[in-house]
């Protein structure tokens, strides 16, 4: 496989909040079908950002090295856009607005 096709291999998303040990009320998203993908914060936007950019550098780095990288379902034949900072941007906006919620 190419490494654009691994890329392209759709992974399930886990996202959760918790308490934090100070009392604030965190996020944390993961895609534990790939080992040391995940990602914990404040804002729901920001950690899933966060989580694909660290999917794509691990997806990257064990390519580059000839590491095992898990693929439990077929590359997507097409892809969702990528998120970049102003369709992030916006969402968070939406959200400080009260126009949507993270629930």
């Amino acid at each position: 496989m190419e490494l654009e096709e691994y890329l392209a291999v759709p992974y399930k998303l886990i996202m959760e909040s918790f308490e934090g040990p100070d009392g604030d009320w965190l996020r944390r998203a993961s895609y534990p079908e790939l080992p040391g993908c995940d990602v914990e914060g404040l804002w729901a936007v920001d950690v899933v950002e966060a989580l694909e950019q660290l999917r794509v550098q691990l997806i990257t780095e064990r390519f580059q090295h000839h590491e095992y990288i898990p693929v439990p379902r077929p590359p997507l034949k097409s892809h969702a856009p990528v998120l970049d900072k102003n369709r992030l941007g916006f969402a968070k906006y939406l959200l400080e607005q009260g126009k949507i919620s993270e629930g």
